[in-house]
């Protein structure tokens, strides 16, 4: 198969930071977005960021910038719809995404995400990892893995599906991904969790301390 397209999805609020583009606070010498554009850059064919409002502030990274194309703030499904029709257009089969606030995730994301989809019609996977202490309110499947519903593999050809349903209304992820099918990828917690992400102040002061460690 081809090898996928990279989508970093940047279109959230950031409301719990006061809102503004929060992939582009520091840290350690570089943005929280350059640490995820470094780190998925390797492992896919092209990257794109998806974004909303004036594309041009993101001019300095050199990257394709893509909307969405909902009205209104649609969550991150939206972003993987802009994505799947950036890829379309690019001759792409599947993409996979990242958020745009997660600086640590897997250097083998996107190998562990096609090994979990070999042998499907439509690869359609979500990475997932074990329940752990403070995972109480995070999206649990039936099998107890927590899922990372922005971390996942996507397949264009399903992207007309998609739009169907977010026109309809629908928002969350695996209300999606399940009836289609969708596997977790499951990623090991050794050492913290990969899919640690950037919510809230607390949480920038925990990654700088992570970076510093490394």
């Amino acid at each position: 198969m081809k090898q996928p397209l990279g989508v970093i999805l940047a279109g959230g609020q950031a409301t719990r930071m006061g809102g503004g583009d929060k992939g582009r606070l520091m840290l350690g010498e570089r943005s929280i977005l350059a640490h995820v554009i470094d780190r998925l850059e390797p492992q896919v064919a092209g990257v794109a960021l998806n974004a909303n409002g004036d594309a041009s502030r993101f001019s300095d990274l050199g990257l394709p910038v893509i909307a969405d194309d909902l009205d209104g703030f649609a969550g991150p499904l939206a972003g993987v719809l802009a994505g799947l029709d950036w890829a379309a257009e690019k001759g792409a089969e599947t993409i996979v995404t990242a958020a745009a606030d997660t600086p640590f995730f897997p250097c083998d994301l996107v190998p562990h995400l096609l090994m979990a989809t070999d042998g499907m019609q439509h690869r359609l996977a979500l990475a997932a990892t074990p329940r752990g202490a403070g995972d109480a309110t995070k999206s649990m499947s039936r099998s107890g893995l927590i899922r990372h519903p922005t971390f996942g593999i996507w397949p264009v050809a399903l992207r007309h599906d998609l739009r169907a349903a977010l026109n309809d209304g629908l928002r969350k992820v695996v209300l999606w991904s399940d009836p289609h099918g969708g596997r977790l990828a499951e990623f090991p917690t050794v050492g913290g969790d990969p899919f640690f992400n950037v919510n809230t102040a607390e949480d920038l002061s925990q990654a700088r301390h992570m970076v510093g460690a490394e």
